[in-house]
């Protein structure tokens, strides 16, 4: 048995011969050992690198150190190769394809998750940049984390594309948090001037840099790709992902932003798939070394003592993940079903937020306990997060029954609606929707001038009144906030009017107005345009509120949040208990024509759409008539044992009976042979749940 004395001599021996082949083999070694063994037991690969990360760190007496220059430089190499292949999977054509919808909820949950990421800063009592470094941290989930949990535990279609599409644009929006933070970094004040010299800074530097890619890098990847040497290939990519990194460090920013927009470069060639192929091997080896620099960082009894501040950051995390996605996906037009169950799949952090912590400690504009917390905050949530995907499906369908049933109806309907307006092709609705959507941003980004300008210059501003007028400082602040009030004042107002307008044309487009007779579509519209006008209006306030957040008064952000939720909330309950009445009397006509169809046609076993229902009941969706027999498995069972509507989002609007009508069926309501239900809901839904009642009695065996 070897002597411990022995083994530290033949550490040192091994040292000397060549630190950084040392260290290589040693936190290649520790990270193959723990991420087995956490495969062995079903964690996330991820979480066995942070595990060697500790072993082979400063902080845990284990005789396996590595020498941390070498794994922050090895590190570097990871974060380059990593942003360089999340900017592969970016193209213009798929941003502006996913914009109206992903992008929308992207960044209405982050702005959300920024100001509730500053909030819980405020309360531990951090500095204000430590705040906003929190707030970006929160902000962002994992789409390493996803994406493996996702290859684990396969999930629907809908729910996977919700969210990817809503982790693409999280993406960009990390990547210009890290921008501006590494500005931030730098040491510029906090101030109305010092904001605007760095957002101007970043735009030139952007513009610069895409511009003059957009006509080299393309056409240079092209052209070495018809060498058809893969060997070429990758070492040009390599080549330039570190020359677009190096030339973002030369000019203040982090090596994040240059290998990312490289990577969305390379993209515009056509050959990133290829590259992507290449690049992979690289790129996870590197990725891993990543995780283990971070992990090296971690000291135990740092997390341990501050365990309040984790727990904190972590409930932040998943409760307000949860709740934003869920609010924002639902108000996009997705069904609560997938919107509940894509945001449970984003209610985790990774590693853009090790990277955004990473900026501020490196810059010293944070304290020590930054990183570590965030690091145990990611390490819990991702340990949650196959367990929340694996969940999400039960806590959708009890939420959706939870539900009052206005808002059941509501929601089934909402998402047909939304199909209807994407479906809307009028030239001159789709132009002036663009030009009502200009203005709103024009608003937004004066109110937002307006807000943090009055914040970072009042005690100039208290200073100078107090010169001029000879007021006190109390009254002078109050001076100064009611002249921010007038100068924001009409441009609110306008916000406003704007809203109520767009809103109208898109429900215009979704439900348009009849040109003679009846306006038997009044009340969906107008469902339609209050719940649009509302969702708006928090798509706008919300951004304003975060980022102005960390300039005003401790908390005050957080209570416009939530007053703004709270008006949302106001407005859908509204709409939905408006929109309950003319789903009753729809039901009523819907009966009637099913019971007509019937004596014209018979009853079919194949399901039929609803003769003139579109005509007759606009904004109902397109009603379908489905036929239940003895054959099908839905026969004898109740509507709450099918779960139709949290299983696919369509709703059943009523069911025949020979002479009797069941109107909004509830979920204790059977299903017998020989019923006719009416179905309604996007033609996704409708189909899904079709297929879901007229499955084979067999199937289930004697169910």
């Amino acid at each position: 048995m070897l002597h411990p004395g022995g083994l530290y001599t033949t550490l040192s021996l091994m040292l000397d011969a060549g630190p950084f082949l040392y260290t290589l083999a040693v936190v290649c070694c520790v990270a193959a050992v723990t991420t087995v063994l956490c495969q062995r037991i079903r964690l996330p690969v991820v979480f066995g690198y942070l595990l060697a990360g500790m072993i082979v760190g400063p902080h845990v007496p284990i005789p396996l150190v590595a020498d941390t220059d070498t794994v922050s430089s090895l590190a570097e190499i990871g974060v380059v190769l990593l942003m360089f292949s999340i900017g592969l999977e970016f193209s213009l054509r798929r941003m502006l394809r996913l914009a109206p919808v992903s992008g929308l909820v992207a960044l209405l949950e982050t702005t959300a998750m920024f100001g509730l990421g500053v909030a819980a800063a405020e309360l531990l009592g951090w500095t204000p940049r430590e705040q906003v470094f929190t707030g970006a941290i929160v902000a962002i989930s994992s789409t390493t984390i996803i994406g493996r949990a996702f290859r684990e535990r396969p999930v629907e279609p809908a729910v996977r594309d919700t969210v990817f599409g809503i982790l693409v644009f999280e993406d960009l929006i990390a990547i210009l948090l890290l921008a501006a933070l590494s500005a931030l970094g730098r040491g510029s004040a906090l101030t109305a001037r010092a904001l605007g010299d760095t957002v101007l800074q970043l735009l030139t530097f952007l513009a610069a840099l895409i511009g003059v890619g957009l006509l080299v890098v393309p056409r240079l990847m092209r052209s070495v790709a018809r060498l058809h040497r893969d060997e070429t290939l990758l070492v040009a990519t390599v080549g330039l992902a570190f020359a677009a990194a190096l030339l973002a460090v030369a000019f203040g920013y982090s090596v994040a932003l240059g290998a990312f927009l490289m990577g969305a470069l390379v993209a515009e060639s056509g050959v990133q798939h290829a590259v992507e192929k290449l690049i992979a091997p690289l790129r996870d080896l590197f990725a891993a070394v990543f995780f283990v620099a971070v992990g090296i960082t971690i000291d135990p009894a740092l997390v341990a003592g501050q365990w309040v501040a984790v727990l904190v950051i972590t409930g932040v995390v998943i409760v307000g993940k949860v709740l934003t996605v869920a609010i924002a996906a639902f108000l996009s037009g997705r069904g609560v079903q997938t919107s509940v169950r894509a945001a449970m799949s984003l209610a985790q952090i990774g590693e853009f937020s090790f990277i955004i912590a990473g900026v501020g400690a490196a810059a010293g504009v944070v304290g020590d306990r930054l990183l570590p917390v965030a690091v145990a905050a990611s390490a819990i949530t991702t340990l949650a997060t196959p367990a929340l995907i694996a969940a999400s499906p039960d806590v959708a369908a009890r939420i959706d029954r939870a539900l009052p049933a206005p808002l059941q109806t509501f929601g089934a309907l909402y998402g047909s609606w939304f199909e209807a307006m994407r479906r809307g092709t009028a030239p001159h609705h789709r132009s002036r929707s663009r030009q009502l959507a200009g203005l709103i941003a024009m608003d937004v980004a004066v109110l937002l001038c307006i807000v943090i300008a009055a914040a970072v210059e009042m005690p100039r501003g208290v200073v100078l009144l107090n010169k001029w007028l000879g007021t006190g400082p109390q009254s002078a602040q109050l001076l100064v906030l009611a002249l921010a009030a007038l100068a924001a004042a009409p441009i609110v107002l306008g916000l406003v009017r704007t809203a109520r307008v767009l809103g109208d044309l898109l429900s215009e487009r979704a439900l348009p107005l009849p040109q003679r007779g009846a306006d038997f579509g009044y009340a969906p519209r107008r469902a339609l345009a209050v719940s649009l006008q509302g969702a708006i209006l928090l798509l706008a306030g919300v951004p304003v509120v975060a980022v102005a957040q960390p300039f005003l008064p401790p908390l005050r952000g957080t209570a416009a949040l939530l007053v703004l939720v709270l008006v949302m909330g106001v407005l859908l309950w509204r709409s939905a208990t408006n929109l309950q009445g003319h789903a009753e009397a729809g039901a009523q006509l819907l009966v009637s024509a099913l019971r007509h169809q019937m004596i014209e046609t018979g009853v079919h076993a194949v399901p039929q759409p609803i003769a003139h229902a579109e005509e007759l009941l606009p904004g109902m969706g397109a009603p379908v008539g489905v036929a239940i027999t003895a054959r099908h498995a839905a026969a004898g069972r109740t509507l709450r044992e099918l779960n139709i509507r949290a299983r696919t989002g369509a709703a059943v609007l009523a069911m025949t009976r020979g002479e009797e009508r069941i109107l909004l069926p509830r979920g204790g309501d059977q299903i017998c042979a020989g019923d006719v239900l009416a179905l309604a809901g996007t033609h996704e839904a409708v189909a899904a749940a079709i297929v879901l009642l007229t499955e084979p009695r067999t199937a289930h065996g004697a169910s």
